[in-house]
């Protein structure tokens, strides 16, 4: 793995995950009091043996939840390694 790399930029973080097949994400069952909003994830559906666990959100209500929770992205540019992280 190359050196991580920490992002708050929504364009950089969905062309990532788009360059490497992933897909804004949440964890079924985390999901708060009916609100739609769970833990997040971006999911790599083809490189997952557990694709049941996770439920597809549209990129608006990902990014919604980023900044309601105040995260950031630590990710390796150049491959699949991320991480949610909050932010310092």
């Amino acid at each position: 793995m190359s050196e991580a790399k920490k992002t708050t930029d929504h364009k950089e973080i969905q062309k990532w995950a788009e360059q490497h097949g992933g897909k804004p994400s949440i964890i079924k069952g985390t999901e708060k009091d009916g609100s739609g909003e769970g833990v997040l994830r971006i999911h790599f559906p083809k490189k997952s043996d557990s694709n049941d666990s996770f439920e597809g959100v549209s990129w608006e209500e990902f990014f919604k939840e980023f900044e309601h929770s105040k995260l950031a992205l630590l990710h390796d540019p150049n491959g699949n390694f991320n991480k949610l992280v909050k932010r310092d």
